[in-house]
């Protein structure tokens, strides 16, 4: 049985994230709500809009949204960096991704490397 999908119909889930992802906290756990992206567990922050993201190819098939290096983030709070998470920036949680776990001190900057948000692979 021979299936498949327009890239215009994964992309429309992509852009969501896209449209709406509208600020990144870089945080000390695994936040499981906005409150403790933003506020609990957040180490730095940085917002996000629509050109921060790309949606293109993906690295095995289908296609994958993609931010931006993110660089000069003020860090707030002193502690080790594990996790990375998108939010729309006023009370929900879209993403959530673990990072390379990297002490974080209040008096410093972190920047934050490209990172592949999701991959939608092509029925198969």
């Amino acid at each position: 049985m021979t299936k498949s999908v327009n890239d215009f119909v994964l992309d429309a889930a992509l852009q969501y994230l896209a449209t709406n992802g509208s600020r990144l906290d870089v945080c000390s756990a695994a936040p499981t709500t906005y409150a403790e992206a933003t506020s609990t567990y957040t180490l730095a922050t940085v917002a996000l809009d629509s050109d921060d993201y790309t949606v293109a190819n993906g690295d095995t098939s289908g296609r994958k949204a993609t931010i931006g290096v993110q660089s000069g983030l003020t860090v707030t709070n002193t502690d080790t960096a594990t996790h990375l998470a998108i939010t729309n920036g006023s009370d929900t949680l879209l993403f959530v991704t673990e990072t390379n776990s990297v002490s974080l001190s209040s008096d410093g900057t972190v920047d934050v490397a490209a990172v592949d948000i999701s991959e939608l692979r092509d029925p198969a």
